[in-house]
């Protein structure tokens, strides 16, 4: 949605804005409190969380007791703990404003229109680059790992490319030894919430939905209920299902907890509204809880998985952490948000802020890739960790951006491949 004079609201893909939101053929009347106009901050955010997955990859390169593709020889402890602080918040962040994005998206195309746009933008960039650009980091993963490896890259592809499905590891059915979604299993997941959502939002009734809305958005009228609701079933899905380190350290199903979340203030200014009121407690509960969590992280044999008593409440507080860093952070952002006024595009801010947002996808997909290759350039030199990190990190950025501007966003076809709509 737009508002009078604004941009439209911030959309479900990354890179993408959403247009004016119009009520789909048989969607009936618009939800009494839906939620409207423009989210700057969350374009902004998404920014953020995307740029700084270059820093954050970058420094995986350094880290003890780090599973990255490249590995410096030597390595220290203090960059997971800093990591951690992203860790717990940035990807559920994507999620959340995916979710966010994706009710406006439902609401103007309705439930097939939905589901065929996720799959053209989505699914495109996941079949292109799984193709193209996936096979990469693994193979350098095998030369890095053995000085004696020689296989050419080209010979490496069938290996790679030996697959199998696995419907247990759902959604990522397609395995295999070499095989790997990498990075992309972000876009994997957000296909499949997508495409979960969109049979929900054309066969559930929709007076007991907006019922239980309804009732939700009033007990969040509430101080903290806000904050303490949404938390519980993260909190019980992280304790007893537990967390996967593949996956940004939190579990995949949490992921869509945080996504239904985002949908959910979408559809109702009185959650938005509690988000804003609540916001400092989260921001302040949410680095407390994870500095709980902390000590559990670091002293049990498998925090991630273990059924001991210390694991389950460290992944308890880490869930719960994790929901309040997205009110304070969301809420905080909201207080200070203010109507554009002045047209996109009449400072170097603003074109700088509008050329990184329409290139989110391309940029996240493009980014890991990148990072791999400069790492494994940058490992063999005689430098310091902080000289080889400075190096690794200001690389990547400037050939992720390159890549950006010369390979995709040129061209109508490779604006396609990365998900973009035409110039």
């Amino acid at each position: 949605m737009t508002e009078p004079g604004g941009t439209p609201e911030a959309s479900s893909v990354p890179g993408e804005r959403v247009e004016p939101q119009v009520t789909a053929p048989g969607q009936g009347v618009e939800p009494v409190g839906a939620a409207s106009g423009r989210r700057t901050e969350l374009d902004a955010i998404r920014i953020l969380v995307v740029v700084g997955l270059v820093f954050f990859h970058s420094a995986l390169v350094f880290a003890t007791d780090s599973d990255f593709y490249v590995r410096n020889r030597d390595t220290t402890e203090v960059i997971l703990v800093i990591a951690g602080f992203g860790v717990v918040w940035a990807m559920p962040m994507l999620f959340f404003v995916a979710g966010l994005g994706s009710w406006h998206s439902l609401r103007r195309r309705g439930p097939g229109g939905f589901a065929r746009e996720r799959l053209l933008r989505l699914g495109v960039p996941l079949l292109f680059a799984t193709a193209a650009l996936l096979p990469l980091p693994q193979w350098l993963r095998e030369r890095a790992a053995d000085p004696g490896y020689h296989e050419s890259y080209v010979r490496f592809l069938p290996r790679f490319f030996d697959v199998h499905l696995d419907l247990a590891s759902f959604p990522f059915v397609v395995q295999g030894e070499y095989f790997e979604t990498g990075h992309l299993w972000f876009v994997v997941l957000l296909i499949t919430f997508s495409l979960l959502l969109a049979p929900l939002a054309r066969w559930i009734p929709a007076a007991p939905a907006h019922r239980l809305g309804d009732a939700f958005a009033r007990a969040c009228e509430r101080r903290g209920v806000v904050l303490l609701l949404p938390a519980l079933p993260l909190v019980t899905l992280s304790a007893l299902v537990g967390l996967e380190e593949d996956y940004g350290g939190w579990g995949r199903w949490a992921y869509l907890l945080f996504f239904l979340y985002g949908y959910a203030v979408a559809g109702d200014d009185r959650l938005r509204a509690a988000m804003r009121r609540d916001a400092m407690p989260g921001a302040v509960l949410g680095p407390l809880l994870f500095a709980a969590c902390a000590p559990g992280f670091m002293t049990a044999d498998d925090a991630f998985t273990d059924p001991t008593a210390l694991a389950t409440v460290t992944r308890a507080l880490f869930g719960a952490a994790g929901w309040c860093w997205i009110v304070g952070i969301v809420g905080l952002l909201d207080r200070r948000a203010r109507p554009a006024t002045r047209p996109a595009g009449d400072s170097g801010r603003s074109r700088l802020f509008l050329y990184l947002g329409v290139g989110a996808l391309p940029l996240y997909v493009l980014h890991q890739p990148v990072v791999v290759a400069v790492a494994y350039g940058v490992v063999g030199m005689d430098a310091s960790i902080p000289v080889k990190y400075a190096l690794t990190v200001a690389a990547s950025l400037l050939l992720t951006l390159t890549a950006y501007e010369l390979l995709v966003r040129r061209t109508g076809l490779t604006r396609f491949l990365f998900g973009m709509r035409g110039s």
